[in-house]
């Protein structure tokens, strides 16, 4: 898979490769530069490398070269992560710094768009859940159209900001990696910074509160709006959880969604 590549751009292996459930990735080294060879299995990761590319290397890692599923990238050889900081004493400036990267990607630059997905499309999922199981997931659906209906701010999207997708570029400060290519409020891009599960605390309502006033004055929204974004997202992650059989995921979701429609109704 890597072999072809690695030959066009003159490439030199530089680690082991690694393995996920939409790519391969490949470090190497580029014109004596450290960077990440990836080749994608899916084509929401296709769609992404366009967008990356649209970003230029600004709040983004750099696009070095791209040809069908394979891009080349700049890859982060910083040792700080967000998700240590926020499990060791620095969630807020975590969340400040995820907010940070986000408010750089949404700004407009004078280009054409990268034909991205509608929110309304990513959605599509969590109806159908809500109608069929209730509850929960109703409640959300009922939030999303809402907000679906009648949007405000709307930008290009990373569509996936979370602790792992902003990474440590040293120099260049933190930039985000692996975009889904989505467009709609500026809004939704802040709610997942509320539903990691791989950070233990974000079911903790005393976090939970915390979180949302750090996040709603660093990102200028009302926390009304994020509240209604992190329900909506929530129902959303736990619909896609529950049509993969994660059931401790979809607990987790929907009880981030359940914080945030309680804050709501308070």
């Amino acid at each position: 898979m890597f072999a072809p590549y690695l030959d066009r751009w003159s490439l030199i292996s530089d680690g082991e490769p690694i393995l996920t459930h939409s790519s391969r990735l490949l470090p190497v080294l580029w014109q004596d530069r450290p960077a990440m060879l990836k080749v994608a299995t899916d084509k929401d990761e296709r769609y992404g490398a366009l967008l990356m590319q649209w970003w230029d290397g600004d709040g983004a890692a750099h696009v070095y070269a791209h040809e069908g599923d394979a891009v080349l990238l700049e890859r982060a050889t910083g040792k700080r992560s967000l998700l240590a900081m926020a499990m060791n004493g620095e969630d807020d400036e975590a969340s400040r710094i995820l907010c940070r990267t986000a408010a750089r990607l949404h700004a407009p630059r004078q280009k054409p768009l990268p034909d991205p997905i509608p929110l309304t499309r990513w959605f599509r999922d969590l109806e159908p859940t809500a109608e069929k199981v209730g509850g929960t997931f109703a409640d959300c659906s009922t939030v999303a159209k809402a907000l679906l209906s009648d949007p405000l701010d709307v930008t290009i999207l990373h569509g996936d900001i979370h602790h792992g997708n902003v990474l440590d570029f040293e120099t260049r400060g933190w930039l985000a990696i692996d975009p889904k290519r989505l467009h709609g409020e500026r809004g939704f891009d802040f709610a997942n910074i509320f539903a990691n599960e791989e950070l233990p605390v974000i079911t903790d309502p005393t976090r939970f509160r915390r979180q949302l006033a750090i996040v709603s004055m660093e990102a200028r929204l009302e926390p009304k709006r994020l509240l209604q974004w992190i329900a909506a997202y929530s129902g959303l992650s736990a619909a896609w959880f529950l049509a993969d059989a994660n059931t401790p995921e979809v607990e987790t979701a929907l009880t981030v969604a359940r914080l945030a429609l309680c804050e709501l109704e308070a």
